[in-house]
């Protein structure tokens, strides 16, 4: 294509990383024309984000990626202290109570490999390739990229990064807040006495300032506190060693290694005239603390791309996709509160117990950290994630029944109310499921495994106002 000649499809997303990724597949799934370009040569080989929660965990199953991804993963459900080369206390409680869960676990596993899968499954992207310039222009956006082609598309996606160039062209204030905290981080495979198992360790020095990773395979991970501008890979290894003693632990192979400093901030906007979108980390930076970053990113892809498809194919209002910042901005100022409380505690505490405080703090913000405590509306079943349960005794479990593609009605009971569903809509029937907390009810799921509606069997009007609200009709008349 030429810029005389404009490439049209439906979504432009700018930015191949793993939020970018799953926009465009997922979707491809809702049957939207996406055209996906990055700057970069290719899919990430090393490094980054290094778990996937259980919520991730949930929604990449409805969407038929968990197979591929979980048996290369190592599962992690529990977090320790340790002192002066002491066991202090080891901790999963948050885990263990939670509801209508499966997985309660980290799934211990590289960014690399979810890009990598993500990539392969998307197939085209227009690699080596910047956007110069998105505008605004009547029934949609007009952008060029950096090799001359112009993508005309109904909507764009920023999902390029903290330095988003989308973000940044329509001017979305975005102030950092820097903790002065600098981190180095260390992927690799170690040698070592300490009697080391897959979970999550925290040592307790002076302060709190190194923590141990579990990764997949015979990789390890360090996050180690240094907190000066220049060190050295020896001065990171010393300060672990530090930590461990008298145990010792030496490197065998570097797989990564890097620095951060610690940046948190959340985008003033998260949409520009419902047709402009941010996800990721273009729109939310913090602290890697509690490995919030690429599962609230995962999110935002899953709550935005089905209410992009509504919008295409279903004739829903534009107004649906306001929705999208309303749900997704509290969760990320949650996710900045969360990730800022752990940080911090590794370096400040009255009591000198940075460690303990630390795994403490993980507990009261297990709802984050999970993935399993984000809900969307203050009170009852509406904006709630659906619950994980057997419909029947020796399985099937219900999200394994679930499609990202299409809305769903549940009926649980005998009692089937007659409903007029529009096409987007299956329904499951379970007139008995035995560990069904749902008994008697009708539920409205939406795409993205939250429910939309909820009523009992003999008044459905919560059910039918919602799906009104999403059909042409109903949407003229609100105008």
């Amino acid at each position: 294509m030429t810029a005389e000649t404009p490439t049209e499809v439906d979504v432009l997303v700018v930015g191949a990383g793993p939020v970018g990724l799953l926009c465009a597949f997922l979707g491809r799934l809702h049957n939207l024309r996406v055209l996906i370009a990055d700057k970069t040569p290719g899919p990430l080989r090393t490094g980054r984000a290094d778990a996937l929660n259980a919520r991730s965990l949930q929604l990449l199953e409805i969407v038929g990626l968990f197979d591929d991804l979980y048996p290369l993963g190592k599962t992690c459900d529990t977090s320790s202290v340790w002192s002066g080369g002491r066991f202090v206390s080891r901790q999963s409680t948050w885990w263990e109570e939670l509801e209508g869960c499966f997985h309660k676990h980290f799934l211990m596993l590289g960014q690399s490999h979810v890009e990598g899968l993500l990539d392969r499954r998307v197939g085209e992207v227009r690699r080596g390739t910047s956007v110069e310039a998105v505008d605004l222009v009547d029934g949609g956006c007009r952008s060029t990229l950096s090799s001359g082609e112009v993508v005309e598309s109904k909507f764009v996606i920023g999902a390029d990064g903290s330095r988003s160039f989308v973000r940044e062209a329509f001017g979305i204030p975005f102030a950092l807040i820097r903790p002065q905290m600098i981190w180095a981080v260390l992927d690799g495979v170690m040698a070592t006495d300490f009697p080391k198992v897959p979970e999550i360790i925290v040592f307790q020095a002076e302060t709190s300032d190194v923590a141990w990773i579990p990764r997949e395979g015979d990789l390890d991970r360090f996050y180690v506190r240094m907190d000066v501008e220049e060190f050295t890979f020896d001065q990171v290894v010393a300060k672990i060693n530090r930590a461990l003693h008298p145990h010792r632990l030496a490197v065998e192979r570097v797989e990564w290694y890097s620095r951060f400093s610690v940046k948190e901030s959340v985008a003033e906007r998260f949409s520009v005239d419902e047709r402009v979108h941010l996800a990721g980390d273009a729109c939310h930076v913090h602290s890697v603390n509690g490995g919030q970053g690429l599962n609230t990113g995962l999110s935002d892809a899953f709550n935005l791309m089905w209410k992009l498809g509504m919008v295409v194919n279903a004739g829903a209002p534009p107004e649906i996709l306001r929705s999208y910042e309303e749900e997704r901005k509290p969760v990320a100022l949650s996710v900045v509160e969360s990730s800022g409380a752990l940080v911090r505690a590794t370096k400040y505490s009255d009591n000198g117990t940075h460690a303990v405080d630390y795994v403490k703090t993980v507990e009261r913000r297990a709802g984050n950290i999970t993935g399993m405590g984000i809900r969307y509306g203050e009170s009852g079943l509406a904006g709630t994630r659906l619950f994980d349960f057997l419909v029947e005794s020796d399985g099937p479990r219900i999200y394994s029944l679930l499609d990202y593609r299409f809305f769903t009605l549940l009926v649980f009971g005998d009692h089937h109310p007659p409903i007029d569903l529009p096409p987007f809509v299956k329904t499951l029937r379970f007139p008995r499921a035995p560990e069904c907390p749902y008994s008697n009810q009708l539920l409205l799921v939406r795409p993205d495994s939250h429910i939309a509606a909820a009523s009992s069997t003999e008044d459905t009007s919560a059910i039918t106002g919602y799906l009104r609200s999403l059909s042409p009709i109903a949407a003229s008349q609100s105008r």
